[in-house]
């Protein structure tokens, strides 16, 4: 700026991250925690001067940080995901309740990320809308996990019987939360083939993870469930493929550059980490990492 030119009444990121000696980077971290006054005009983050000048002094107005998020996991129960979560000792909890609901708690800052599988059959796709549509605004990224083999899972010698989601008409079947992917994508399935919820005969009660729908199976309570074909594998019951679906983990960009979460990254990218995807089968973890969508 030449003697004698007004100061700007707003400064960009970079003039931001030459005047605080830090990458860029950091400046975008600043802002998504609140810890620095900025506004965002047509997608671009642009830094009111005045009261940036008020925040480096310490003085009345600044911005306060952004209550910190507890290092949970949450939305859709994955096998593979859970186990990596322990074996990778990041220190992540998990609360699984199904993909909505997580996307719920990353909203309202209950959970670091969430796991989900969300159908979209506008776009023939997984996930992303619904992201951009609730989380609109708010500083996450979608990242793919794994591609996994999603179909009915049948009791033993229904195989033949049931070929299709429209031979569920009459049947006992598992029910799983509404905010799960899977009820979800089951109701999607059986209206493609003509069929309501109430042409199926409901087990009693909800199924809260692949591993208790895929086990009332076993138990004999009922004669189908929607759900992985690792778990049919587990129980030893035959599947029906219906679809190959992305799995994504919903992450708030801080959280996703902290420890916890980048343990889990690291781990996920060891041999071990693929070795266990083949032997619980049904699983593609060829794309994970892969950025599906990054917010502002």
């Amino acid at each position: 700026m030449t003697e004698g030119e007004a100061s700007p009444a707003f400064l960009t990121t970079k003039e931001v991250a030459e005047l605080l000696r830090v990458k860029e980077r950091k400046v975008y971290d600043l802002a998504a925690e609140g810890e620095i006054p900025c506004r965002r005009v047509t997608g671009k983050l642009l830094f009111p001067r005045l009261e940036l000048e008020a925040w480096l002094t310490g003085s009345a107005g600044a911005t306060k940080p952004a209550a910190a998020r507890p290092n949970v996991v949450a939305g859709s129960h994955d096998p593979l995901l859970d186990w990596a979560i322990r074996e990778s000792g990041s220190g992540l909890a998990t609360f699984f309740d199904g993909s909505l609901d997580g996307l719920e708690r990353i909203a309202t800052g209950e959970a670091a990320a969430a796991g989900m599988h969300v159908f979209e059959a506008a776009r023939d796709d997984w996930n992303v809308n619904h992201v951009a549509a609730k989380l609109a605004g708010q500083p996450v990224v979608v990242v793919e996990f794994a591609r996994r083999q999603q179909g009915l899972i049948l009791a033993k010698g229904l195989e033949k019987d049931v070929q299709a989601p429209a031979d569920l008409r009459g049947r006992k079947v598992v029910r799983r939360q509404p905010a799960a992917g899977a009820a979800l994508l089951l109701n999607h399935l059986l209206k493609r083939d003509g069929l309501s919820a109430e042409d199926i005969d409901w087990l009693p009660g909800l199924a809260r993870t692949e591993t208790e729908a895929a086990a009332s199976v076993a138990a004999g309570d009922a004669e189908a469930a929607l759900g992985l074909q690792a778990m049919a594998r587990q129980f030893g019951l035959p599947f029906l493929a219906l679809a190959e679906e992305r799995f994504d983990l919903v992450a708030d960009r801080r959280c996703w550059f902290e420890p916890p979460m980048q343990s889990l990254m690291a781990f996920c990218r060891r041999p071990a980490f693929a070795e266990k995807a083949e032997a619980l089968g049904g699983y593609d973890v060829s794309g994970f990492g892969r950025v599906q969508w990054n917010g502002p």
